[in-house]
């Protein structure tokens, strides 16, 4: 990668203007470059490619879930469901794994296992990062994807660990913010944060989605997406089912016209 490719953080445009001050110009941005490359303040954009990508699902499990206070419980059910059928949404290879299943951790949602009752489910009886299980470690590698979704509870802890291993190991993670939870909004920000220093994409499943997607008009495109996002991302689903009754009726309510109309009195869309 090119030392174009990164652009400083403001801590590291603050650095640069001190060694200014002290050593001059040109030894300033030598230092300053060094800086950038060994913080690593920019990871280059990359986008996910379908064809290249792995979705892990990751200790998600029933028990765990009752510590994701840091979001609403009804809501992050909805999440961590939507994280999971990505997978069949785009036709993606699937790990699944669990920590400490037969104790408090409690299985995966029988949903999830039964949306991929042949993919790999790696019970880990004591590994918490779930790299350093063989068994895990071995389907990844397996899959020869390069880029893997992810989302785990605890966010701190089995997401973070799993993704700082798996960027240490050359791979492209990216982090389904809202499939991930832990017990406060602070300690999630401060896991986020240590990730995304890493270069660990943080990313929404509306991001993901439409990055797997690229195109409506593909296929999985807007056949398959719209009844997806109409489940688990219901203001969109609204906002396409507004429209498809309204092409339908054929119909405008008084106001409404106007919305739409030029200073001519022309219709301008």
């Amino acid at each position: 990668m090119s030392d174009i490719d990164y652009q400083p953080s403001k801590d590291t445009i603050s650095a640069i203007l001190d060694l200014k001050m002290k050593f001059g110009t040109t030894i300033a941005l030598l230092i300053g470059a060094v800086l950038t490359v060994v913080r690593g303040d920019a990871v280059p954009w990359e986008r996910i490619d379908k064809n290249n990508s792995l979705l892990l699902i990751l200790d998600l499990q029933v028990g765990l879930y009752q510590l994701a206070r840091d979001w609403d419980a009804t809501l992050y059910r909805e999440n961590i469901m939507a994280h999971a059928e990505l997978g069949k949404l785009f036709n993606l290879p699937v790990v699944l794994t669990t920590s400490a299943d037969q104790g408090p951790n409690g299985p995966l949602p029988k949903e999830m296992l039964e949306m991929y009752p042949d993919a790999p489910l790696i019970r880990r009886q004591g590994e918490v990062n779930a790299w350093d299980n063989p068994e895990f470690r071995a389907a990844i590698e397996a899959s020869g994807k390069k880029q893997i979704i992810v989302a785990g509870i605890v966010t701190d802890v089995c997401t973070a660990f799993l993704a700082l291993s798996l960027r240490a190991e050359g791979y492209s993670v990216f982090a389904n913010i809202e499939g991930s939870g832990t017990t406060t909004q602070l300690i999630r920000d401060t896991a986020n944060s240590r990730m995304e220093k890493a270069g660990v994409q943080l990313v929404s499943l509306f991001s993901i989605v439409c990055d797997l997607m690229r195109d409506w008009r593909n296929t999985p495109g807007a056949r398959e997406v719209l009844p997806f996002l109409d489940k688990y991302m219901p203001v969109y689903g609204m906002l396409a089912r507004g429209h498809a009754a309204a092409v339908e009726n054929g119909t405008v309510i008084p106001g409404e016209i106007g919305l739409i109309t030029g200073k001519n009195g022309t219709i301008v869309i």
